[in-house]
């Protein structure tokens, strides 16, 4: 039997049956009853690539076995699996449980997946080298130093976009890609502003939306349930701040311009107003030309990839014609090709064919 990648299953899975077999982890295990009070359990998969829910139903022959799975637990589940606007689903699938050595190789990742992310992170840690304000330069590699290990277990969202082992990390690196771009354009952003504002927006999802060291299951922490990322965001910087000040390395910070106390200030306001309203969590609204290019960096990428997965994983009722998919507004339909005049792409056009900034 293939054997294949939660993300596999989705792209490959439609209306006619695929068999195959995939491994996962178990990150939620809910009971709920049908409208006709028979019990059934809603169980939430995942492995290093995707997460989709499962219900095993009262009369799977499975149903006591399953209902006694805690959540992290490892798993094997064979099928014949479809796909519809309920989502993916197997009429005789089964399960059992990984041994040691399957366990292992489960959690060593999807190799495609870990190869993209090492790429992202040296991008990103190479754009926070070239960083030329000293005090946001400073800033970035205490943080990556101290937390680099604990930010590339983060995920970018508990759903709907990156919302997987190290999301954040591919997030991150395609927004500083963009905002660098961006700032090619609109040459009056502090492009070292801009790019600290890309690595601290969420910092907070490190304890949000972290998972632990050996697992694709997101965990929940206090201070992610009751404060939330961005004031988390915002209070690790002002500490990383202090200690900074406090160091050798703010020797001399007095006499530059503009003063620290005002970059510290900017960075915090891109970090408090990312999210663009009021209404959608951020303490105050953009002031700045940084603050609107971060939040509309943000949502441009959290959109792209909630596009890509929509292509990958919703029906398609009429050609060229896909089913909406939450929090998307409408419908989608297949984009337009490239023109193809027979010329080889360029340099620019191979990159933009690669990874998961692709929408096909």
């Amino acid at each position: 039997m293939e054997s294949l990648t939660i993300a596999d299953l989705k792209q490959r899975t439609s209306e006619t049956p695929v068999q195959a077999g995939f491994d996962a982890q178990l990150q939620q295990r809910s009971e709920k009853t049908t409208r006709k009070g028979d019990p059934y359990l809603e169980l939430t998969l995942t492995d290093a690539t995707a997460s989709f829910t499962l219900k095993a139903w009262s009369n799977h022959p499975q149903f006591l076995e399953v209902n006694k799975l805690r959540p992290g637990a490892f798993v094997h589940l064979e099928g014949a699996w479809t796909q519809s606007q309920y989502g993916i689903d197997s009429d005789g699938w089964k399960f059992r449980a990984l041994n040691d050595a399957e366990v292992s190789t489960f959690l060593a990742g999807d190799p495609d997946t870990k190869a993209r992310q090492d790429k992202d992170w040296d991008h990103i840690m190479t754009a926070c080298a070239a960083i030329r304000d000293p005090r946001l330069q400073a800033l970035s590699r205490k943080f990556l130093a101290e937390f680099g290990d604990r930010f590339r277990r983060a995920a970018a969202a508990k759903r709907n976009h990156h919302a997987r082992r190290g999301g954040l990390v591919e997030h991150v690196a395609q927004m500083m890609r963009s905002a660098a771009a961006i700032c090619t354009v609109y040459t009056d952003l502090n492009t070292d502003l801009l790019i600290t504002g890309v690595l601290f927006h969420d910092c907070g999802k490190l304890w949000e939306n972290n998972y632990p060291e050996a697992g694709f299951a997101q965990t929940l922490s206090l201070h992610g349930e009751m404060m939330g990322h961005i004031p988390l965001g915002i209070e690790l910087v002002n500490k990383l701040w202090r200690d900074l000040i406090d160091s050798e390395v703010a020797n001399g910070w007095l006499a530059l311009d503009p003063p620290s106390e005002h970059v510290r200030l900017h960075l915090l306001h891109l970090i408090a107003s990312h999210h663009g309203e009021l209404a959608f969590g951020s303490p105050t609204l953009p002031r700045t030309p940084e603050a609107f290019a971060l939040h509309h960096v943000d949502n441009l990428d959290a959109k792209s990839e909630m596009i890509r997965c929509a292509y990958l994983n919703a029906t398609e009722p009429a050609p060229g014609i896909f089913d909406r998919q939450f929090p998307l507004p409408a419908n989608l339909v297949s984009p337009l090709p490239d023109f193809d005049d027979g010329t080889p792409p360029d340099t620019q056009r191979e990159e933009k064919s690669e990874g998961p900034g692709t929408l096909l």
